[in-house]
C-alpha cells in the first residue's frame, strides 16, 4: 500500500515538470492577449476622469442676483452677467470671482449737524444701494473695494456723513420739524442728500444709490427749548392774527348793522312823514267839511284842540276867560242853526 502511491507521485512530478515548460509557455500566451484591452480601458477611464476634472475646473456657474468676474493673473478680463454656465481657463490662468448684485442697506449712524438758522439737530440717514448691473461698474467695484461689501458700506457712511452736514446747513429747522405738515420739506432734504453722493459713488465705486432716507431725527435739549419758544411765538402770532381778524369782522358786522338800521330808520321816517302828510290832508278835509257845516262848532273844536296841545299836566297858565279859547267855556256853544224842516230856534 505504501508503494502504490509512489508511481503516482513520480508520475505526477514528471508530468508536472514536463508540463511546467509547456504550461509556462501556454500561460504567457494566454495573458498576452486580454491584457491589452484591460489596460486601454483603465487608461481611457483615467483620461476621461482627468478630462472631467479639467472641464469642471473650467466651468463656472453664474447665479441669479450676482455677476461673475473672470480675472487673468489677478486682472479682470470679462464679466459674466447672465445666469447659467460659462467657460474659463483653468486656475491659475483664470479665476472666477462672484460679485453680489443684490440690494443692501447702510445706516449713517447718528450725526450732530447744524441747520441754516444756527440750531443743532441729530439726524440718522439710511441708504439703499447695490453694485450696478453692468460690466464697467462691476469691474470698478472689484478694483475699488476688492469685492468687499463691508469696505463699500464704510465708504458710503463717510459720504453720507459729509452730505448730511452740508445739506442740513441749507435747511431751516422749521423745514424739518413743524406742526404744520404743509411746511415740512423732508422729501426735498432726502432728495438733496441723494443727489450729493449718488454720482460720486457710481463713478468711484460702481455703486448705484437706489434710495436715501431720514431714519431718525431728534433735537438736543437746547434746540428743543428754542423750538418750543418758536412754536409758542408762532401760536401767539396766529392768535393775534385771528383776534385781529375777529375784531375786523365784528366791526364790519357792526357797521353793516348800523348802516341797515339807518336805512330802515330813514325808510320809517319817510313812511311816517307820508302817513302824517296823508293824515293832515284827511284831517284838513274833515275840518273844512266841518267848518262849512257849522263854523261856530268848528271854532269851538279848534279852540279845544289848541288847549289840548298847549296845556299839559305841569302847565300853569293865567288867561282871561273872555278871550278865546276860554270864551267858549263861559258863553257855551253857539246856537245851532235852524233845522232843515223850518222849525224856529
Amino acid at each position: 500500500m505504501t508503494d502504490s502511491p509512489q508511481p503516482e507521485v513520480h508520475g505526477h512530478d514528471h508530468n508536472a515538470h514536463g508540463g511546467h515548460h509547456h504550461g509556462a509557455g501556454h500561460h504567457h500566451h494566454h495573458h498576452s492577449g486580454p491584457a491589452t484591452p484591460g489596460l486601454w480601458r483603465r487608461v481611457t477611464i483615467a483620461v476621461v476622469l482627468v478630462a472631467l476634472i479639467a472641464a469642471t475646473a473650467c466651468l463656472v456657474q453664474v447665479r441669479s442676483g450676482e455677476a461673475m468676474v473672470i480675472t487673468r493673473f489677478g486682472n479682470p478680463v470679462r464679466v459674466l452677467l447672465q445666469p447659467g454656465l460659462a467657460w474659463h481657463l483653468p486656475v491659475p490662468l483664470e479665476t472666477a470671482i462672484p460679485v453680489d448684485l443684490r440690494i443692501r442697506t447702510t445706516s449713517s449712524g447718528l450725526q450732530d449737524v447744524g441747520t441754516r438758522d444756527g440750531l443743532r439737530i441729530i439726524v440718522q440717514a439710511y441708504t439703499v444701494w447695490q453694485v450696478k448691473n453692468d460690466s464697467q461698474h462691476v469691474q470698478r467695484f472689484i478694483r475699488a473695494v476688492q469685492n468687499q461689501p463691508d469696505i463699500a458700506a464704510a465708504q458710503i457712511r463717510t459720504f453720507i456723513g459729509s452730505a448730511l452736514e452740508t445739506t442740513t446747513s441749507g435747511f431751516a429747522l422749521a423745514d424739518l420739524v413743524n406742526t404744520d405738515a404743509g411746511k415740512i420739506r423732508l422729501s426735498g432734504f432726502e432728495q438733496h442728500l441723494h443727489d450729493q453722493i449718488a454720482r460720486q459713488l457710481l463713478d468711484s465705486y460702481g455703486i448705484e444709490l437706489v434710495q436715501v432716507g431720514v431714519e431718525r431725527l431728534t433735537l438736543p435739549s437746547v434746540t428743543l427749548d428754542a423750538t418750543v419758544d418758536r412754536m409758542r411765538a408762532e401760536r401767539e402770532t396766529i392768535a393775534t392774527e385771528r383776534s385781529a381778524e375777529g375784531k375786523r369782522q365784528a366791526a364790519e358786522i357792526r357797521s353793516s348793522a348800523e348802516r341797515d338800521a339807518r336805512v330802515i330808520k330813514a325808510d320809517a321816517l319817510v313812511s311816517a312823514a307820508n302817513i302824517e302828510a296823508q293824515a293832515q290832508l284827511e284831517s284838513t278835509a274833515i275840518y273844512a267839511k266841518a267848518r262849512a257845516g257849522n263854523p261856530e262848532l268848528y271854532d269851538l273844536l279848534r279852540s279845544l284842540d289848541t288847549l289840548n296841545n298847549v296845556i299839559t299836566p305841569g302847565t300853569q297858565l293865567i288867561l282871561r276867560t273872555d278871550a278865546a279859547p276860554f270864551r267858549q267855556l263861559v258863553e257855551g256853544p253857539p246856537s245851532l242853526p235852524a233845522a232843515s224842516n223850518g222849525t224856529p230856534p
